[in-house]
């Protein structure tokens, strides 16, 4: 009886002793938060248990064996594993079968398999190291995370070695799955996945030893982390070395070129795998695209350098310079990419100090090749000139490509500049010698009209267009010239037009001359026949100024218009015609006023846009057929209103011609207009009274 009672004492001694390892571990996994779920905890602790038990539990009761192997003190009992035991083949029918034959439906339940540590390890797929990591912090909680009994102690060094070396196996599995990230064919997502997981767990479980107060073991003190960082790393600067994307066509590139183009397109290609692919096997809060991205950024920067740091040929310059502000970025702007990767953030390929010595080189051979093409395309019109020869014709019109073939050439410049410079504004430093060319094209058009060759007048006709186009480019592509640049030439460019508008018209007024000789006499007033001889004078003269492209030759007709106008009106205030009465004054309004559409008829017929010229004549007219003073002072502040740069002189000239208006009135009505000065616009946009003179 004795022996029955020590054999029951000591069976529930190591229950207990089990049920309190049980507790006690797992009140350790819930305090430090472990990720492993519950059920999963228990699933473990009873398969461990049962290994443990090895199928049966020997309890001594304190008898010892002696030296023959007979028990002494007592006897020696086993029984059955209370966690599942043996069973016989009787109680399995039991338990497995129904009365009417049919299977139990625990038979139909799936068997839930756990693979070991080594199955996992010696796995090709590598799909499961993330459960090869619970299985090691499950057996590192086990060893380190609670209270110890005696015999676990011996065994401690044992089994914590072996959880190193295990440590050691599932590191470098990890590792090397890190490593095939970008090589989509040798490594799966599911892998990846959970080397991931792996990772993080392990991370987690490092947090975790930092929080006890407890001396980390050697095999724990891995950064993981910092190991998938350097991995990543190494394997960036592995892809960025050795490109292993399908060359493209290098023909005509020199080594350096393709060497870049090389690691630009790898750059290219494994971003977009790290977008497409990569980025599923990582948590959102890792941000894993622009972690590679910075990666591929600080690779491809630190190669760059290292080619920038030693000089480079001026192709060559030109390249680096476009693989930075313009390639580079254009990788990055993919719509796959941007939605993705700060590019922002990563800033330029490479610093200030590289880049400027290389802006420096660039910009300087630009500006070394526009000048050399603006300088041999003058000199081939000038050598054309000097022959004797006619510029081409293109549909009757005279036209030079001197103007066209430099614009195109500063157009595809400049284009290529900003994007090369990635900054509009570095590159108007290209454009900087063109108001010193300007200069020399400005000089050879004068010495055109200064020799007056036969051919001059074409060459000049031809020029008219050249002038038109350059300032139609310096107005509307502001943006591809300096300021100042832009002013100095327009400033040229209106000059030479001015004095093409004068060598052109100038046969003209000196055929008329004898013409206007009669405007603003009594011969002009009584005879129509007079004013009429001018105009056919005007339409014979206008025939020879034909030649230009039309819309330079409407800019030489208004211009024709606008002095014949004034030199009509100066005519008129010389006041040689004397109005009396109101029935002289009425006669001179009429035929100001037929004047005035015959100019336009002719001159309108001609191409001239200047329609503004017409109010000048018909106010003034107006002002000598007014008889009351007050319409006629309104008459004049209309005028003066109108055209700003009209003065008090050419207010008392007109109204002279006007002999029944006394010195007074004239002195009023000139008041009047400097009183209402204050509200009359100052800028002059269409001077006309400034070119005539009167006393």
């Amino acid at each position: 009886m004795a022996m029955f009672v020590k054999f029951v004492v000591c069976t529930c001694l190591d229950f207990v002793a089990i049920f309190n390892r049980i507790c006690l571990t797992a009140f350790m996994v819930r305090q430090e938060g472990c990720s492993r779920c519950w059920s999963s905890f228990i699933s473990r602790i009873r398969m461990r248990t049962r290994s443990e038990s090895a199928g049966t539990v020997s309890l001594s009761g304190g008898y010892q064996p002696d030296q023959n192997g007979k028990t002494t003190g007592g006897k020696r009992f086993k029984i059955r594993n209370l966690w599942g035991g043996h069973r016989s083949q009787a109680q399995a029918d039991v338990n497995t079968t129904v009365p009417d034959g049919r299977t139990s439906p625990k038979e139909d339940e799936p068997k839930i398999v756990v693979p070991t540590f080594e199955a996992i390890l010696g796995a090709e797929d590598m799909q499961n190291l993330h459960e090869a990591s619970q299985q090691l912090i499950v057996r590192e909680e086990r060893l380190f995370g609670g209270i110890m009994e005696t015999d676990s102690l011996k065994n401690h060094k044992k089994e914590e070695d072996k959880l190193a070396e295990d440590y050691t196996n599932l590191k470098g599995l990890v590792l090397k799955t890190l490593r095939l990230s970008l090589s989509p064919g040798e490594v799966s997502v599911e892998a990846l996945t959970s080397a991931v997981k792996a990772i993080n767990q392990e991370v987690e479980q490092s947090q975790q030893w930092k929080k006890r107060n407890q001396q980390t073991p050697a095999w724990r003190q891995d950064d993981w982390k910092k190991l998938h960082d350097l991995t990543l790393r190494s394997l960036v600067e592995d892809r960025m070395d050795n490109p292993i994307t399908p060359p493209a066509d290098q023909e005509g590139k020199s080594s350096f070129q393709a060497d870049v183009n090389s690691m630009g397109r790898q750059l290219k290609e494994d971003l977009l795998l790290v977008v497409k692919v990569v980025k599923r096997c990582y948590p959102p809060e890792e941000d894993i695209c622009n972690f590679y991205a910075k990666l591929y950024h600080q690779m491809f920067s630190s190669r760059l350098r290292k080619i920038a740091d030693f000089g480079l040929e001026d192709k060559d310059c030109t390249f680096l310079l476009r693989w930075v502000n313009e390639y580079y970025p254009e990788i990055l702007q993919k719509p796959e990419l941007s939605c993705e990767i700060s590019a922002e953030v990563l800033g330029k390929l490479l610093p200030k100090e590289l880049l400027e010595p290389l802006e420096e080189q660039y910009l300087s051979k630009q500006q070394d090749e526009l000048k050399t093409y603006i300088v041999r395309v003058l000199d081939e019109a000038e050598q054309k000139w000097t022959k004797g020869e006619e510029p081409t014709m293109e549909d009757g019109c005279f036209v030079s490509h001197v103007a066209y073939d430099i614009i195109q050439l500063i157009h595809g410049m400049m284009s290529s500049a900003e994007k090369i410079m990635g900054d509009v504004h570095k590159a108007q430093i290209i454009t900087c010698q063109l108001k010193d060319l300007m200069q020399s094209f400005q000089i050879f058009h004068n010495n055109i009209m200064k020799q007056n060759k036969p051919n001059s007048r074409q060459f000049i006709k031809a020029n008219l267009c050249c002038i038109e186009q350059f300032m139609e480019l310096l107005s509307k592509k502001r943006h591809l010239f300096q300021e100042d640049v832009r002013t100095k030439c327009l400033q040229v460019l209106a000059h030479m037009k001015e004095s093409a508008h004068t060598y052109l018209l100038k046969p003209v007024h000196d055929v008329l001359k004898s013409k206007y000789s009669q405007l603003g006499t009594s011969e002009w007033l009584k005879k129509p026949a007079t004013f009429e001889k001018l105009l056919d004078s005007i339409e014979k003269e206008l025939q020879d100024l034909q030649g230009s492209v039309q819309s330079c030759h409407e800019a030489l007709i208004g211009q024709l218009h606008r002095e014949v106008t004034v030199e009509y009106v100066r005519r008129l205030l010389k006041g040689k015609v004397k109005l009396k009465d109101k029935e002289q004054q009425h006669s001179a309004y009429q035929t100001i006023k037929d004047n005035t559409d015959s100019f336009q008829d002719l001159f309108g017929k001609m191409g001239s846009k200047e329609d503004w010229l017409n109010e000048i004549l018909t106010k003034i007219a107006e002002v000598v057929k007014l008889q009351e003073l007050p319409s006629i002072q309104m008459e004049v502040v209309s005028l003066g209103t109108t055209f700003p740069d009209l003065s008090e002189k050419h207010v008392s000239a007109l109204l002279k011609l006007k002999t029944n208006i006394s010195r007074a009135e004239r002195k009023m009505v000139k008041e009047t207009l400097t009183d209402n000065r204050a509200e009359i616009d100052s800028v002059i946009t269409r001077p006309f009274f400034n070119k005539i003179q009167v006393k």
